[in-house]
């Protein structure tokens, strides 16, 4: 018994919290900003824990959807599913399970905000499946990561006004740019099994998409705290997640696994000083 709870400890990435990180962080961000930098507390605390309920729940889907890629993948060979130690119907299972707890978590919110959490669920059950056909799944990726703007502001404003679908297509771009460099570490593998991701598509071109989609990302964040007349302190958080952007880059123009990686999970970081920036700008007007 001990050991399956370990192998369903792994299959959520209880030992990788980088995941629930970078979809806390947008979620944060819509937070402050709907709430004008003070979200009421159990609205506060229902999305930190549903963040973490659907990211979990959304690893053990990728991984049924991959379980016949992932034994031939270096880094994913041995998961749980692939290794034998859980069926795919136990993953499929867990999935369920902690999709339903989010659910419920939410249940006490307004009619938007459950509405948006089934497209929400809809999207994070599709992604794992776009990557058979479709050339920058980690698009799909940043929609499902990104969904809890919308969910946040529909939770404080019962509604999604204009800057909520800038941000998320920020985060869209965002996750294109953290994704590519992680991409960049199974493309050798990737391409072997057919698979389609960002880093195959941009080919040469992979460290300028991740560019140009890091430009977007902090381009959009400046349009949102012109709407949301943020403080001029808002730079510091924005200056800061440039720096993290640029080092991003540099680690990713080295092209080798070890560095894509360190990239990828860096981006933590920017999604903390652009909260950071959005928090004090709502502080000091």
């Amino acid at each position: 018994m001990c050991a399956r709870l370990i192998a369903y400890a792994y299959l959520i990435r209880l030992d990788k919290p980088i995941g629930t990180l970078l979809l806390l962080w947008p979620t944060l961000w819509a937070l402050w900003l709907a709430s004008g930098g003070a979200p009421p507390l159990h609205i506060l605390l229902i999305f930190v824990v549903g963040t973490f309920l659907m990211r979990s729940s959304g690893c053990a889907i990728n991984d049924y959807a991959d379980r016949d890629f992932d034994r031939y993948v270096q880094r994913t060979k041995d998961r749980p599913i692939t290794s034998g130690k859980i069926s795919g119907k136990e993953a499929v299972a867990i999935a369920a399970l902690l999709a339903i707890l989010a659910f419920l978590l939410i249940w006490p919110l307004n009619a938007l905000t459950k509405e948006l959490s089934v497209l929400a669920l809809l999207v994070a059950v599709l992604y794992p499946f776009t990557k058979r056909f479709f050339a920058i799944p980690q698009a799909i990726l940043g929609i499902a990561f990104g969904f809890g703007i919308p969910m946040a502001y529909a939770a404080v404003q019962d509604a999604v006004p204009v800057e909520a679908w800038i941000l998320l297509i920020g985060n869209v771009f965002w996750a294109i740019a953290y994704d590519t460099a992680y991409a960049m570490v199974d493309r050798d593998d990737d391409l072997l099994l057919g698979l389609r991701t960002s880093a195959i598509t941009f080919g040469k071109f992979d460290v300028l998409a991740i560019a140009v989609s890091y430009a977007i990302l902090l381009l959009s964040q400046i349009w949102v705290a012109q709407i949301a007349h943020l403080g001029p302190i808002f730079w510091l958080g924005w200056i800061g997640a440039l720096l993290c952007a640029t080092y991003h880059l540099k680690l990713a123009a080295t092209r080798s696994r070890e560095e894509c990686f360190k990239a990828f999970r860096h981006n933590n970081w920017l999604g903390g000083f652009l909260f950071l920036g959005i928090a004090l700008g709502l502080a000091f007007p």
